[in-house]
């Protein structure tokens, strides 16, 4: 069985990394638990709140310019990027959620820093209780599972260049 350590313990490498998170503003309600369980779950593998930075940015189609110049500090292990891009009715949210997604993969590439996805985007999603529930219950979900990817991803690079 494979086992993952803690970020902080002794030897991972990881105890002085830093995690730069971005979040969408558009449906903040529902975005934010996206956030709230990524740093949530990142504390429970041992990485501390103070060594996540958040920064919030318009929408979605704002993402990859962050990361990319997040990514270029130098200061950051890895970037998570957080947002939702919904129908609205309009065709065009299959162009930004295709520029959002490019973008992040090319800083990754670019620039050697992991980036994680917490951006997601619904065939459909409609202004009702039903909905903002179930999509920020989905939040949580893909916010803990981008911290354990993290983790992980961040490990696995470290052995690499041991």
């Amino acid at each position: 069985m494979e086992q993952t350590t803690h970020p902080s313990d002794p030897g991972t490498g990881l105890a002085d990394a830093r995690i730069a998170f971005i979040q969408s503003n558009w449906h903040t309600d529902i975005v934010s638990q996206g956030r709230e369980a990524f740093t949530t779950e990142m504390q429970k593998l041992g990485m501390p709140a103070d060594a996540m930075d958040v920064f919030k940015v318009p929408g979605a189609f704002e993402i990859p310019l962050h990361a990319q110049k997040l990514a270029r500090t130098g200061r950051y292990a890895a970037i998570v990027a957080c947002g939702f891009v919904v129908n609205g009715g309009i065709y065009r949210h299959d162009f930004v959620a295709d520029a959002v997604i490019s973008g992040l993969m090319k800083v990754q590439l670019d620039s050697g820093v992991p980036v994680f996805s917490v951006v997601l985007t619904p065939l459909h999603f409609h202004e009702h209780d039903d909905h903002q529930h179930f999509f920020a219950k989905h939040f949580v979900t893909k916010g803990k599972e981008a911290a354990q990817a993290c983790v992980q991803t961040l490990q696995s690079l470290q052995a690499i260049e041991a």
